[in-house]
């Protein structure tokens, strides 16, 4: 058993990255542990948005990530056959708006490398990889957290606990935490390509109506790497998804011109949070409290939302400037905002790309015109995701 004076992070992705950067700049020590040998480079998140972009500016991140990634003003809904239906532009935005009248593009995997980058930096945080959470205890003034390693099993005891370890979360799991909800019956394809979507006129970030070959077209570098995500029957054998990419890419590409695929994935997606947030001291953030599906990439921004607030409450709890009821708000306000906003939202995005019934295609398309020809609407769709911030919920400045 070993007995560390600080907090423990489970999950070394982006949110508990976050998460584990603002406690650490905080004097805190913070450790944070992860299944994986090291930061995962599967097709995942792609897209930040302002209010995420905004936080990454107060992190100290943006210059950096900037370079590394590229930003994002417009979007398309298309039909498959090449009919723009809305063409939203994030320059009819004013400062009273917002201040980052952009979206950020990167893979995951590089936006937690610079996180991590700038965590390791700081005295006393540190990282463990291929270290597995099994097990959660509660103590009366801390938590001891079984990990697997492949050197076997140990306890770590610590203050407080973590949980950003995704939405297989051992820890949610540990807790004996339900994870209520529901499973799209499609699979998801994330593939990455490079081919030139916007010398064919497509948008940085393109949503394909379809009732078949629906799907999500993203630029991801300044290196004519893109995302394709669509979906496909559950069904079909997983082992054979690469085979059928090609056949999906002659219904969604809009020539037969050369492309070159460079990774794919797999995946189910979910509707589902979990009951509460905190037991105690431990706590869940990102993917571990609660999914969505990818369509209009509110997962990860809220997950992250989550992160920015956690990471100055957790801090002001530890310093006494706060009483811990401080952090029981943090979790009712982010469950508030995922079951509430984040998530009918992401279940009605996905829903509208592949809709069939003709009376709510009616009711979509007129949307998409209102969408495409009033300015005040653009406007208001356009900033939707400040409210995956959420309210205040009282965290005093601890320093």
């Amino acid at each position: 058993m070993t007995r560390f004076e600080g907090v423990v992070v489970a999950g070394a992705g982006p949110v508990g990255l976050v998460t584990a950067l603002k406690i650490a700049r905080a004097g805190i020590p913070v450790t944070v542990v992860d299944c994986e040998p090291g930061i995962v480079t599967l097709p995942r998140a792609v897209v930040y948005h302002a209010p995420t972009v905004e936080m990454l500016d107060r992190l100290g991140l943006l210059d950096e990530l900037k370079i590394a990634g590229i930003l994002k003003q417009d979007y398309q809904f298309r039909t498959v056959d090449g009919r723009i239906l809305a063409a939203p532009h994030m320059s009819v935005l004013t400062p009273d708006d917002t201040a980052y009248p952009y979206n950020l593009h990167m893979p995951q995997h590089e936006l937690a490398q610079a996180i991590l980058r700038n965590f390791l930096a700081i005295p006393g945080a540190t990282v463990r990889w291929n270290t597995r959470v099994t097990g959660v205890e509660q103590k009366s003034d801390g938590v001891a957290v079984t990990v697997e390693t492949d050197g076997g099993t140990s306890v770590i005891e610590c203050d407080w606990l973590v949980g950003a370890d995704g939405g297989s979360s051992t820890v949610r799991r540990a807790l004996g935490l339900s994870f209520e909800g529901y499973t799209h019956p499609e699979r998801l394809i994330s593939t990455n390509l490079v081919y030139d979507f916007e010398a064919r006129g497509f948008a940085r970030a393109n949503f394909i109506i379809d009732p078949t070959y629906w799907a999500v077209i993203v630029k991801i570098d300044r290196h004519g790497l893109w995302r394709v995500t669509y979906g496909e029957d559950a069904s079909l054998p997983e082992d054979k998804v690469q085979e059928r990419i090609a056949n999906h890419y002659r219904a969604i590409l809009p020539d037969d011109g050369p492309y070159e695929l460079k990774a794919f994935a797999p995946f189910r997606v979910h509707e589902r949070s979990a009951p509460r947030f905190r037991v105690g001291r431990v706590l869940l953030a990102g993917d571990a409290a609660h999914v969505c599906n990818p369509f209009g990439g509110l997962g990860l921004t809220s997950g992250l939302l989550d992160a920015d607030l956690l990471g100055d409450a957790l801090p002001a709890v530890i310093k006494d400037a706060a009483s811990d009821d401080l952090l029981d708000r943090y979790a009712e306000e982010r469950q508030r905002v995922f079951r509430e906003i984040t998530g009918p939202t992401a279940a009605e995005n996905l829903r509208r790309v592949k809709e069939t019934d003709p009376e709510k295609k009616r009711a979509d398309n007129a949307r998409f015109d209102k969408l495409r020809d009033d300015p005040q609407f653009q406007r208001e769709a356009l900033t939707f995701t400040y409210k995956l911030v959420g309210r205040p919920i009282g965290v005093p400045q601890t320093h």
